[in-house]
């Protein structure tokens, strides 16, 4: 009987691997052949949706760090900040005490239509309450979107109403920005920041650039600090601004992928202003694309500190299920042949690069960085010295501020005290603002943080068990002061603003005012 059943086994193993014969490489038919005779002679049932999944994973794991498989509703939330638009209610929200407190309607969308204002506590979508009943913002998320044209019901709690309101919304597109900020911080001086590079990021830029022109600018700082990337193409797209006609923005190539170029086609309208570029170590991917081209052909200055180190070109590979592999094809290099992709040697030590730079020094010293010369190359005009193989080392090192930041700062953020103070204040006073400030010009000249308002901070952080700390706090005051001012910022107007009231402090953005003020600018570019 068992030499019965062996028989049968083995006959239907040897049909598993006649079957897989048919398809692919040897190693492909060994894996097809693996996975057939698991579910099929396996002692439990299993699951070979997950099985395949983990398999996956497994196998892209022994690549590279930027080669992942993504399941269908993480490609969906991974693709729509790229995208530029996702299907909502459209409102800038903030979790409060378990209650959903509207920051800003998004302009002209779906729910500023039917009258919500900022200020407003969504506590109820459709008949689910969702309000004090410790709902994720993942949970309240889900609920909240929905197909373009949907409806539905939003019960909402108003300063100064007594009884709840009822709003039905019509789901729309909402856009999502890739500027987050665009204003003249000086006269002749314009400023930028793109947290992010995606469909609309050109446009976008195109838009705020001809605005600020109009309004005298001459010179750009363009921040691409904290920038992970995202788009080869807009990223290529914004580097035809700056470059002049058959310049070199960027060229690609990989094992079975042949180089590829892409040339400047002159026609971009910021080729001649003096322009910087911001940089830290969060700038990653597109961003360093950008910032290699202008560097390596002379454009601009670069300023902060070295940048990530991602020169990988990833290929999404769409599966039958809606799940994706994102697949590196080939490395990128800038126009003098740089690859900025620092060593993956160990996923470890690259996952905790960053730390690394931290314990190393890198971050406060310039001194601390050290490249062979292997990676040194010259630029393409100037023949100044750049360097190659883990990110951008700017032109001009700015080491990241560590006086101000402290643990007693760092808890009052982390739980969330400076953030619900900002919002408990402007429910408060939120009529008596916006009545005294007009624009945002004149909060920014006369608007300050009483001791009143520090004192309540320091009250709801004893509530919290955040044990205060009077020399850290004075040491961080200056900070807690611009961040208050800031998040009142924008939940009175928009990011924008927060932005303009935070660069006041950045001090990377300060040292390209100084560079642009000075005669350093010319004295590097020359």
């Amino acid at each position: 009987m068992i030499m019965k059943k062996l028989s049968i086994l083995l006959a239907c193993l040897w049909a598993i691997t006649a079957h897989a014969q048919n398809f692919g490489s040897p190693a492909l038919q060994k894996l097809q052949m693996a996975e057939m005779a698991i579910s099929r002679f396996y002692v439990d049932e299993v699951d070979e949706d997950k099985m395949v999944e983990e398999a996956i994973i497994k196998m892209l794991a022994q690549l590279d760090p930027h080669s992942t498989y993504s399941n269908a509703e993480e490609v969906k939330k991974m693709n729509e900040p790229l995208q530029g638009n996702f299907e909502g209610i459209g409102v800038q929200f903030q979790m409060v005490e378990d209650t959903l407190l509207v920051i800003q309607p998004v302009s002209n969308g779906p729910s500023e239509k039917v009258g919500i204002l900022a200020g407003d506590r969504i506590v109820a979508v459709n008949d689910s309450t969702i309000a004090g009943v410790k709902m994720s913002t993942e949970d309240i998320m889900k609920r909240l979107r929905g197909p373009k044209d949907s409806k539905v019901n939003l019960t909402v709690i108003r300063r100064g109403v007594k009884d709840p309101l009822v709003f039905t919304v019509k789901r729309d597109k909402i856009p999502i920005y890739s500027l987050d900020a665009s204003y003249m911080i000086q006269p002749g001086t314009g400023y930028i920041r793109i947290n992010r590079f995606g469909a609309t990021t050109a446009e976008e830029f195109k838009k705020a650039m001809k605005e600020l022109q109009k309004q005298g600018m001459k010179d750009l700082i363009l921040d691409l600090q904290g920038n992970g990337g995202g788009y080869l193409s807009a990223a290529q797209d914004l580097a035809n601004e700056f470059l002049d006609q058959n310049e070199l923005i960027v060229y690609t190539e990989g094992r079975t992928a042949p180089r590829n170029e892409t040339l400047a086609n002159g026609k971009g309208e910021f080729r001649n202003g003096r322009l910087v570029v911001l940089v830290d170590e969060y700038t990653a991917s597109a961003s360093e694309i950008v910032s290699g081209a202008i560097q390596d052909w002379d454009r601009g200055v670069i300023v902060g500190r070295r940048s990530f180190g991602k020169g990988l070109v990833q290929r999404p590979v769409p599966l039958q299920d809606g799940s994706m592999i994102r697949l590196t094809v080939a490395r990128y290099y800038t126009p003098t042949g740089r690859s900025i992709q620092k060593p993956y040697n160990s996923e470890t030590d690259y996952n905790k690069d960053l730390i690394d730079r931290f314990n190393h020094g890198e971050l406060m010293n310039a001194d601390s960085i050290h490249f062979p010369d292997s990676l040194k190359v010259q630029t393409k005009k100037l023949k100044r010295t750049v360097y190659g193989g883990g990110g951008i080392m700017p032109d001009y090192f700015v080491p990241i501020d560590t006086t101000l930041f402290t643990n007693y700062h760092r808890n009052l953020v982390a739980k969330g005290i400076v953030s619900k103070f900002t919002m408990k204040y402007i429910e408060n006073h939120r009529k008596e603002l916006t009545s005294e400030y007009k624009n945002f010009e004149d909060f920014n000249k006369k608007f300050n943080i009483s001791n009143d308002m520090l004192s309540t901070l320091r009250e709801m952080g004893d509530k919290e068990e955040v044990k205060f700390n009077e020399e850290q706090y004075q040491k961080s005051l200056p900070l807690i002061k611009t961040q208050l001012k800031a998040l009142i910022a924008r939940d009175l107007w928009d990011i924008n603003e927060y932005f303009r009231v935070m660069n006041t402090t950045n001090e990377s953005v300060q040292k390209a005012l100084e560079i642009l003020n000075s005669g350093e600018y010319k004295a590097k570019l020359k």
